[in-house]
């Protein structure tokens, strides 16, 4: 085996077919951290000639002119094969060093323990302890929840060899129709282009001062694009809804129901029906007057609900971004546009349909719990990935680790 630098050219064609492969380790991401004054360094293992693993090094000038390493996502390698981690690992601490660095960041795309949609531990599933066991023999620590820098539990569904009615079938009856509503309201899920993105920033700005999040600049948004839209990897989407159209199908519904009760007759085992009917009416006559005083404030038919950003590499679609107007949240769009890039995916040969980040342990009912809540709702699987890891590699770790605990 041999350790030595790599092209992104042949980093690029390992990437490609690697089962660990995700947009995070993908080389437009070094582009990305560039614009941040990251470094890039792409190196690997080779036997025979053939690469075997492989990582993007990413370096970040810290304090006292020593340099911070990020492999995102970690290796690109068989993490069960132990003898081929410690060598790429020795050998990454010697070559890290050489440049001037006193750590090594990894989050592997690495399964912990297989979990169910309930987040319960599959009997007999899926088990990565002795990899986790194996980083920590190799000098890993473990790095705290509360300092992670990407999602550490998901949530997803299976596509593959799945057809849309068995998906649709086996979503939980108040997400089908959740669908079925948006669909009938006539909702429409626009892709937007660059020149439009700042429609999209708009609506996560709302929302990240509602939820109380960080957002990212619009030039985050437009580097993803250009570094990406290419190659069809990620997509924005903005739902809208035309209220005229969607008055006038509420006028017809109340038509409808109207009907219904002049047909029924004055028997009084018909009372209950009429009163549902009544109060349904009632209903729709005050979404109907909500909607006019929408269109009196805005000046226009057409308002725009939510906004989506997804990443497209396969084999799974990346639910990577949204966000939503409040006062239009009960439109339940998003649950429409997880509808159609889940038949996107179908439809395109995806394996996964990726709803991404859920709050961790949710049998605890954290915080955050009714995000994992409406991702539950489309059937899938929780997964557990085994966590953020640093590598020590200069005493300089210990000092810096402490600074930075006192800033926190």
């Amino acid at each position: 085996m041999k350790f030595q630098e790599i092209t992104e050219k042949e980093y690029r064609e390992f990437w490609e077919n690697h089962p660990l492969k995700t947009f995070l380790s993908a080389p437009e991401i070094s582009k990305l951290r560039q614009k941040s004054n990251w470094d890039t360094y792409y190196v690997g293992v080779k036997e025979k000639k053939k690469i075997v693993a492989a990582t993007m090094l990413l370096a970040h000038k810290r304090h006292f002119n020593k340099y911070e390493f990020y492999s995102p996502r970690g290796y690109l390698i068989d993490f069960n094969n132990q003898e081929l981690v410690n060598f790429f690992t020795e050998e990454l601490k010697k070559y890290i060093k050489d440049k001037n660095g006193y750590v090594l960041r990894i989050d592997p795309y690495v399964i912990y323990k297989e979990r169910d949609i309930d987040g319960n531990i599959v009997e007999d599933g899926v088990n990565n302890e002795k990899v986790v066991e194996n980083l920590l023999n190799l000098g890993f620590v473990k790095i705290p929840v509360e300092t992670k820098e990407q999602v550490g539990w998901m949530f997803s569904l299976g596509l593959e060899g799945k057809t849309e009615e068995q998906i649709l079938k086996e979503m939980k009856p108040n997400t089908r129709n959740q669908i079925r509503k948006t669909e009938k309201f006539g909702i429409s899920v626009n892709e937007i282009g660059y020149d439009e993105l700042d429609r999209f920033q708009s609506i996560m700005e709302e929302t990240s001062k509602r939820k109380g999040f960080s957002n990212r600049k619009l030039e985050y948004y437009q580097e993803m694009y250009k570094l990406f839209h290419d190659k069809n990897e990620v997509k924005f989407f903005i739902t809208e809804l035309n209220l005229k159209n969607y008055i006038e199908g509420l006028e017809a519904e109340r038509v409808e129901k109207e009907n219904k009760i002049n047909s029924l007759t004055d028997a009084k085992y018909n009372d209950g029906a009429k009163k549902n009917l009544t109060n349904e009416i009632a209903s729709i006559d005050k979404r109907i007057a909500e909607s006019k005083e929408i269109i009196e404030k805005n000046g226009s038919d057409v308002i725009t609900l939510s906004g989506s950003m997804f990443m497209l590499i396969k084999p799974e679609v990346i639910y990577l971004s949204s966000g939503n107007y409040e006062e239009y949240m009960k439109f339940n769009s998003q649950y429409l546009i997880q509808w159609e890039l889940i038949k996107y995916g179908i439809e395109n040969g995806f394996k996964k349909h990726n709803f991404y980040g859920i709050p961790e342990d949710i049998n605890t009912h954290p915080k955050d719990y009714g995000i994992y809540e409406f991702k539950r709702g489309f059937n899938g699987y929780v997964e557990e990935l085994i966590g953020e890891f640093a590598l020590p590699i200069t005493w300089h770790y210990k000092l810096f680790d402490l600074i930075h605990k006192i800033k926190r």
